[in-house]
């Protein structure tokens, strides 16, 4: 199977079990094709994007005790995983001349987003709420428009939101766990794992492809489109080790740990 042909497959198709299928085996890519920017993914017509700020919110995860709660967080995640699944489609159709070895590396991730969009409407079905229930958002979509690199996805979408996903994972699956759904909070663990080698996939491509004169830090943040920001690829509690396992040196953890908060002189960093 060509590259290509996998990737205008998850974005053209409205069926949400061809969005799924994996990869078919041997993966080719002598035929990368020419740019495309989708404006954004076909869609069946229960998973449209909903207008801005009519999709439910993540409930809180103190409200976790109530299945149909838990259920909601679940049926939230499956699109947010869908949506990554979308937006690597779209950076191998947007940019064709990334190195090979960079867009089969994208493959196999894009393999895990497939099994985690599965593993999330699955358990949100099991909990009563079928996938497409609720309205949906695309903010993750939304923020891929803007990028205009491999750097500028890398920054975005691995180191950003992967990145908080290294806290939010294991968040989450203590408040399933305190909730006594031990089935969910397994599911974020296995999760959590996966996003250690998303994130680790990022940083060594953000090493290869930046400038050779920029720190990883320089890179990080100058490849940043706002509203994405550091500050934004952590969660409440900041797992250091997660971060040293994905390969982060102890200095660009240090800089992701302190951003956004007041120096000693009062400034933002």
């Amino acid at each position: 199977m060509e590259l290509r042909e996998f990737a205008e497959r998850i974005l053209r198709s409205e069926s949400l079990e061809a969005k799924l299928a994996r990869a078919e085996e041997p993966l080719t890519d002598e035929r990368p094709g020419d740019v495309w920017r989708p404006e954004q993914p076909v869609r069946s017509a229960e998973l449209q994007f909903a207008p801005r700020r009519t999709a439910p919110s993540m409930p809180k995860l103190g409200a976790f005790k109530e299945a149909a709660k838990r259920a909601v967080a679940h049926h939230i995640m499956a699109n947010h995983e869908l949506q990554a699944l979308e937006v690597m489609a779209s950076v191998l159709v947007a940019f064709p001349d990334a190195p090979s070895e960079f867009r089969k590396g994208m493959v196999a991730i894009m393999g895990d987003e497939q099994r985690h969009t599965r593993m999330h409407l699955e358990r949100a079905a099991n909990l009563g709420l079928p996938f497409g229930s609720l309205r949906v958002n695309c903010y993750i979509w939304k923020k891929s428009q803007q990028f205009e690199s491999v750097l500028d996805y890398l920054a975005g979408l691995p180191l950003v939101f992967e990145g908080a996903n290294l806290d939010h994972t294991l968040e989450f699956a203590d408040a399933f766990e305190q909730a006594g759904d031990l089935r969910s909070a397994a599911l974020m663990r296995t999760i959590h794992r996966d996003e250690i080698q998303h994130v680790a996939f990022g940083m060594e491509w953000l090493r290869r492809l930046k400038s050779p004169d920029q720190s990883d830090w320089d890179a990080f943040q100058s490849h940043l489109k706002w509203p994405l920001r550091a500050e934004k690829a952590r969660g409440e509690v900041f797992q250091r080790e997660a971060r040293r396992a994905a390969g982060m040196s102890e200095e660009f953890i240090s800089q992701l740990e302190l951003a956004g908060i007041a120096d000693s002189d009062g400034d933002k960093q």
